[in-house]
């Protein structure tokens, strides 16, 4: 099933108001380990994995506990609730 423009877009806001909510208690990341961070996240959302260049901001723009919390994520549910 192809997700619409619209649908996509549902979907990342839906999963950055999850972020916002969740990380509080991960070992900081700092900002210089976004690559780590981003290779880390596509490699557990695969298919589900915003562009890479939007991945490399979104990680920048990210508190160094949300990053933390991205790298402890083994799951697609987990990295949805750390932004």
């Amino acid at each position: 099933m192809k997700m619409t423009r619209h649908s996509y877009k549902a979907t990342l806001i839906l999963v950055f108001c999850f972020l916002v909510q969740a990380c509080n208690n991960y070992d900081p990341v700092p900002k210089s380990q976004c690559t780590k961070v981003v290779k880390h996240a596509k490699k557990i959302l695969g298919s589900f994995a915003p562009k890479h260049s939007q991945m490399v901001k979104d990680c920048k723009s990210a508190t160094d506990s949300e990053r933390g919390c991205i790298m402890a994520a083994t799951k697609k549910g987990q990295v949805a609730q750390c932004l």
